[in-house]
């Protein structure tokens, strides 16, 4: 062995020694590693994230991916964009990287980005799931996946039971369904309570800004808005300056830690998102995942996506079906998807109960009149138009 192989190596243990007396910590520090190349504010601004994160936390070590800067930071050298994936992704696979934060990055279908926040009013963390990537280009299904991979994130975060809630919208009564019955299968989930009067685990805006779930679902390119509009709500837009960036890519046996950064991130939002792919790397976010996703299919998630995605809806009314003679109609039946309102007013219709949607303050509603109200509960109830019956149908 070379001499200068021999220094190095007990130019490491030494480093280790070190880290471990200060941090607490034996074994082996986290390494994260940083593209610097791509940002709209430019090299310098990655940097100045990179150097505030060294700063402020020293459990974990931060490798430079990019071009040679003044910094005392370790520099991976590359001089273009084309390389800086490539290089990243090589550091990752040979264990030289742990985690890597970067920006534009091209997951897999199936993988998607758990974005942090702060929310503005109580200063409460909370998860978007997702931001970036695509989990499936079935929107319900995927929504089913952002949640699970919430989920999977909470826990390597070290939240032992996380509350989950669905943003309202198209497609998110269908995916309150799914998890419900996921959940009664024997896969865990706890279920949030929305602030609103109303409660419930489907989420509005109001949740949000309140942080009243540990993870919020939605898709991805509503997650995307959020993202930006949580991180930036304070600069005007272009300049993102607040909570821990898009997060690590979660999926079914994807095997790295990538945390995404926007191109309008700053330095407070890169000295974060660092951080947070250290405690994804910390937390074995992969082991955590394929445990998840072992609970989750002996609780029937194949046959519960499989459900969603095959094509069974009927997209026109039948020709032998005839809407009963039209009456007032003054109750109204939440909890049913929009994309299933008309089905669920022909589901109505066949059961002899005249109906007709509509939509109310808090989403899409049946309305009914008030002697058919029990009626039209059960059929909707049995046709799982909606996951629960309503506390006030005695029924």
């Amino acid at each position: 062995m070379a001499k200068d192989q021999i220094k190095e190596m007990i130019g490491e243990v030494f480093h280790d020694l070190a880290d471990a007396m200060t941090t607490g910590s034996f074994g082996k520090r986290v390494k994260v590693g940083l593209t610097t190349l791509g940002s709209e504010h430019g090299t310098a601004e990655l940097i100045k994230g990179a150097e505030l994160a060294a700063k402020k936390y020293n459990d974990f070590e931060i490798v430079l991916i990019g071009p040679k800067v003044e910094t005392e930071l370790r520099i991976v050298e590359i001089q273009d964009e084309a390389d800086m994936h490539k290089t990243m992704d090589m550091l990752l696979e040979n264990g030289e990287l742990d985690a890597a934060v970067t920006m534009h990055y091209n997951f897999p279908i199936g993988v998607s980005t758990v974005g942090k926040v702060i929310t503005p009013g109580l200063g409460k963390e909370l998860l978007l799931a997702t931001t970036t990537g695509t989990s499936s280009t079935h929107r319900v299904e995927g929504m089913v996946k952002n949640a699970l991979y919430g989920v999977i994130t909470a826990k390597t975060l070290g939240v032992k039971n996380p509350t989950v809630g669905i943003l309202n919208l198209d497609g998110a009564r269908q995916v309150e369904r799914a998890l419900k019955a996921l959940n009664e299968n024997g896969y865990e989930i706890k279920f949030s309570d929305s602030v609103r009067a109303d409660g419930g685990c489907i989420m509005r805006g109001n949740d949000l800004l309140a942080g009243a779930s540990d993870i919020i679902v939605m898709d991805t390119l509503t997650g995307n808005i959020m993202m930006k509009v949580f991180s930036s709500f304070t600069t005007g837009g272009s300049y993102e300056s607040l909570g821990y960036g898009y997060g690590p890519g979660v999926g079914d046996n994807y095997d790295k830690i990538i945390c995404i950064l926007s191109r309008a991130s700053g330095a407070p939002v890169v000295s974060e998102a660092l951080r947070y792919a250290a405690s994804c790397a910390k937390g074995n976010l992969q082991q955590i995942a394929k445990e998840e996703f072992v609970k989750a299919r002996k609780a029937g998630l194949d046959e519960i996506l499989k459900s969603l995605t095959a094509d069974v809806k009927k997209t026109s009314p039948s020709q032998e079906f005839k809407m009963p003679d039209k009456k007032p109609v003054t109750k109204s039946i939440a909890g049913i998807d929009i994309l299933e309102l008309d089905n669920a007013v022909e589901e109505l219709g066949k059961s002899g109960i005249y109906s007709e949607s509509g939509m109310g303050c808090t989403g899409p509603i049946v309305l009914i009149a008030d002697e058919d109200y029990i009626k039209a509960i059960d059929v909707l109830f049995q046709s799982k138009f909606i996951a629960q019956r309503p506390l006030d149908c005695n029924c």
